[in-house]
């Protein structure tokens, strides 16, 4: 009985190539997994200062080790219609080593470092010598879209969150205590309820601490560490058009003027009518009041004796 050889052919050596091939480039990805977002991501450190501020994303989990007495800032962003709530959970040392009650108190600041109110939750809670945890939280109002300068209504933006004990006895000062925040939103309200809409958000969400200046080309940002934000080519107006790039850097004589002009006198506004209307009035009661209190000269000599 004759054994018969088996050759491979050039079809099947190229199918079990190919097969090898996909099954090194899936193996890596398969190791790997996907990759967690980062709201999924749990947060293990604070800022000292509205600066140094760490930036948290909505319903992310936050957990620190801290010290009694140490100032926590976080930060988190806010858009119009989003009604945020902010939860903070301190554990707080052994009752043992601890000798009296502490008061906790969370505060809320818009990108105007203004204090934001809490229509609800319990803003500063006060934990006995006994207890193990404190829970602050605080609802803030409605983001509108649009509010008038000299209002502290919520507006789009970057908000911080800030974290201390207020009260305390001082030998309990410097304890360990295990603090949890989360920062949560209802998108369910009007965007625009006003009809009005914010030119730019009050203070977005950039690298905190780091100074933003404009490239020496103009096509991008650089911080202080000299990093450059490159624009892409196709996002470049100068690039698309030739005449916006040929008026990049010039001004007109009349730009000049008007630019000497504003830098002495301010823009033009109802103020300015108000003044003008004033000095013209005021103008005219002066002339009138002088014709009406003026007397007729007496006359004097020959004439007049006469």
């Amino acid at each position: 009985m004759t054994r018969r050889r088996f050759r491979p052919t050039r079809t099947g050596l190229a199918i079990g190539a190919a097969g090898a091939a996909v099954l090194l480039i899936a193996t890596p990805a398969a190791a790997d997994g996907p990759t967690p977002a980062p709201a999924e991501a749990t947060l293990t450190k604070a800022g000292t200062s509205f600066l140094t501020a760490a930036a948290v994303h909505i319903d992310q989990p936050v957990r620190v080790s801290a010290a009694t007495g140490e100032y926590l800032y976080w930060s988190f962003p806010a858009q119009a219609g989003q009604t945020s709530s902010i939860v903070a959970t301190v554990t707080l040392a052994d009752p043992a080593t601890r000798s009296g009650a502490s008061t906790w108190t969370i505060d809320v600041f818009d990108g105007l470092r203004r204090r934001q109110p809490c229509t609800a939750g319990m803003q500063s809670p006060v934990g006995s010598a006994t207890d193990r945890q404190v829970r602050a939280g605080c609802a803030l109002r409605q983001v509108r879209a649009w509010a008038e300068p000299w209002s502290a209504d919520p507006l789009p933006g970057t908000y911080y969150v800030r974290l201390s004990v207020t009260d305390l006895p001082e030998q309990d000062l410097g304890l360990p205590v295990q603090v949890e925040l989360r920062v949560s939103a209802d998108m369910s309200g009007d965007t625009s309820p006003e009809g009005g809409r914010l030119e730019a958000p009050l203070t977005p969400t950039v690298r905190q601490g780091a100074v933003l200046t404009s490239a020496a080309d103009g096509t991008g940002t650089a911080d202080a560490a000299g990093q450059t934000d490159d624009v892409p080519a196709g996002d470049d107006p100068a690039a698309d058009d030739p005449d916006a790039a040929g008026q990049v850097g010039e001004e007109s004589w009349w730009d000049r003027v008007a630019g000497w002009f504003s830098d002495w006198l301010p823009g033009l506004t109802s103020r300015w009518i108000w003044t003008v209307a004033g000095g013209v009035l005021a103008a005219v009661g002066g002339v009138v009041g002088f014709g009406l209190t003026r007397r007729p000269r007496r006359r004097t000599g020959p004439a007049a004796a006469g």
